[in-house]
């Protein structure tokens, strides 16, 4: 996750040192579920990692940062896409911020599923956009640590503009910051986030993957029995807030996808996940 210059300068001997430094059982957290008892799972722990020795760790570096103070538009070419898409990201509050499940909340109401804002808005309303989705960063809502980005995309026909998506990105979130969430819609979205977070978990594995996610973001494996208080806790006013605070313009990342290969400027292909990797690799270098 991050450049392939940098995959390419690694040597032999620095993916050693990494594997090293990062891979000891004591850096590690080890999940199980299903039918066994704490006692066996212990056991059978001890029994296949026990003999490894523990190794130390590197001091993790502080990667905290603020909001961006500018937006950041950036054109990305690629001669494989069929359609136009654009993407745009802005960064989400810290883990564990009072924030955190107001913009989980918001999130869903934008962009999470053919009822949602933006698809009612920009699919179905004004026929802008061919589709429209969401994604936190690589994980989840829940499951990050250190700077990450929410991020709104959207494939758009090829008469359309991506500025013009953009334009009615902004406007539907400023109808949340000057109108705010009727009832009847904030409970409806509470509810199909909550729908989801459960059905997460039903599956064993799914459930054991985001057991030891918790674990070692959090250092609490129960927040899992937590998150749904926190969404039933939000409030319309804390969703207005969450859209007036961090889906500015000021705070976003802009990148169209353009199939117009020759009259874009060429940009390499892994430009927006380097954008994403940058909050987490290099805060020093955005001077923002």
């Amino acid at each position: 996750y991050g450049s392939f210059e940098d995959l390419e300068a690694a040597t032999l001997d620095d993916v050693r040192a990494f594997h090293r430094d990062y891979y000891g059982p004591n850096n590690a957290v080890l999940a199980l579920a299903g039918d066994i008892s704490p006692e066996e799972g212990f056991a059978l722990a001890q029994k296949y990692f026990g003999d490894i020795p523990a190794r130390p760790v590197p001091p993790a570096p502080d990667f905290s940062e603020g909001l961006n103070t500018r937006e950041k538009h950036v054109v990305q070419a690629d001669k494989l896409a069929q359609v136009p898409a654009v993407a745009i990201a802005w960064k989400m509050p810290g883990r564990g911020s009072p924030d955190q499940p107001a913009m989980a909340v918001l999130g869903a109401l934008l962009a999470n599923g053919d009822a949602s804002r933006l698809y009612q808005g920009l699919v179905k309303g004004r026929e802008l956009a061919l589709n429209v989705d969401s994604l936190y960063g690589l994980t989840s809502e829940w499951e990050y640590n250190g700077p990450t980005l929410y991020t709104v995309f959207a494939l758009y026909k090829p008469d359309a503009d991506a500025h013009a998506i953009v334009r009615a990105v902004d406007e539907e979130i400023a109808r949340i910051v000057s109108e705010g969430v009727d009832d009847a819609t904030l409970a409806r979205t509470r509810t199909a986030l909550l729908a989801d977070w459960y059905n997460g978990l039903e599956f064993f594995l799914s459930r054991a993957d985001a057991l030891a996610k918790l674990q070692l973001m959090w250092g609490d494996a129960g927040v899992v029995n937590r998150i749904p208080g926190w969404i039933e806790a939000v409030t319309a006013a804390d969703v207005q807030r969450a859209a007036r605070t961090y889906l500015t313009r000021d705070n976003d990342f802009f990148v169209p996808l353009s199939v117009r290969v020759q009259k874009a400027r060429r940009v390499k292909a892994d430009l927006f996940i380097s954008i994403h990797a940058d909050a987490w690799i290099k805060p020093s270098a955005r001077g923002s």
